[in-house]
């Protein structure tokens, strides 16, 4: 009797201990303290893979191939959580850094073309944000038949090829320092804080993740789903034109397609960042360690002479694993 007494006790301080690390490992600080140990785990094996890993100029190539990708995942990252997908963002980078050379090569100041492709950009933004929201079609849809749009303009504008760009004052966007530090990498870098203020200290940030998460008891509480989504998409959209930018002044050339090989690893860097693809969760920290792991991950497959087939193997195999952590996550919320 007090032996069964003891084990009925038993019980619910072990369901209780399940429950708690449930909710531990369901924690998007969880997530990001995971995702940091394997990016620790994944330098120190390069830097034993590679003697040349470690050095200050590599891990400045690192960062500054990597920013234009983190500028395009810092703003997906807020629209995912929203409830929202952007596939066009890659197509509007390269149409971006069109813009920019073929107004430059017909006398027009280089900086108002620049400014005319965020415009640009801004535009593509409102203009899957109202398909989005007022004829309520689906994201993917709606953002696959853009991308295709804008690639297909980017080609069309430049017959398939690449237009040079040497400008020495817009070079230095994609090439410079300041104290030592890549410019591309502190743009990034800002537009991260930035985001990670907006989503955490403001209203705005609140309606962001309520419309993600119920966008319809969210509306009939107040909350403006229509005009958040429209926001996020916008801002989307001027992330794509200042990747492009900034791709463009770092290349030195203008290629239409530049960008769009890299639209897997701007999905993946978001998901494996733990937002979720279902909306209402996630984390820009989280996005920008993702980007850093991938970025890395490709940096160090390259110094080990890993053919880039398999790199592309590589990714597609991470992309699945985001989704499936990301489902783990669910499943561990739920």
């Amino acid at each position: 009797m007090n032996k069964s007494n003891s084990i009925v006790a038993s019980e619910p301080k072990t369901t209780s201990q399940r429950q708690s690390m449930t909710e531990i490992l369901a924690r998007p600080a969880a997530g990001i303290v995971v995702l940091l140990g394997f990016y620790v785990i994944l330098l120190a094996a390069f830097a034993m893979l590679s003697p040349f890993f470690l050095s200050v100029s590599n891990l400045a190539n690192i960062g500054t191939n990597m920013a234009f990708i983190g500028l395009m995942a810092a703003a997906g990252t807020p629209l995912i959580i929203g409830g929202g997908l952007d596939l066009s963002v890659a197509a509007v980078a390269g149409l971006a850094g069109v813009i920019v050379a073929l107004m430059h090569s017909n006398g027009i100041n280089i900086w108002v073309g620049c400014l005319t492709a965020l415009v640009i950009g801004a535009g593509v933004g409102i203009l899957n944000g109202v398909i989005v929201t007022k004829l309520r079609l689906n994201p993917l849809i709606v953002t696959l038949g853009t991308m295709s749009i804008f690639s297909g303009l980017s080609m069309v504008m430049t017959g398939g090829l690449s237009k040079p760009l040497f400008v020495p004052a817009f070079n230095w966007l994609g090439s410079g320092r300041i104290f030592s530090v890549p410019f591309p990498v502190i743009v990034m870098l800002i537009v991260f804080a930035v985001l990670w203020l907006v989503l955490a200290k403001t209203p705005f940030g609140r309606f962001v993740y309520a419309t993600g998460g119920n966008p319809e008891a969210s509306s009939l509480l107040g909350v403006p789903v229509e005009r958040t989504q429209m926001i996020l998409y916008v801002i989307s959209g001027i992330s794509g034109a200042a990747a492009g930018i900034i791709l463009a002044a770092m290349l030195g050339a203008a290629a239409p397609n530049a960008a769009s090989q890299h639209l897997l690893t701007i999905i993946a860097a978001i998901i494996l960042g733990g937002t979720s693809l279902f909306g209402g969760r996630g984390s820009v920290w989280g996005t920008l360690i993702a980007v850093l792991i991938l970025g890395t991950l490709n940096n160090g497959l390259t110094l080990m002479n890993v053919s880039s087939f398999w790199q592309d193997v590589t990714r597609g195999v991470v992309l699945l694993l985001a989704v499936g952590l990301d489902q783990l996550r669910v499943r561990l919320q739920g």
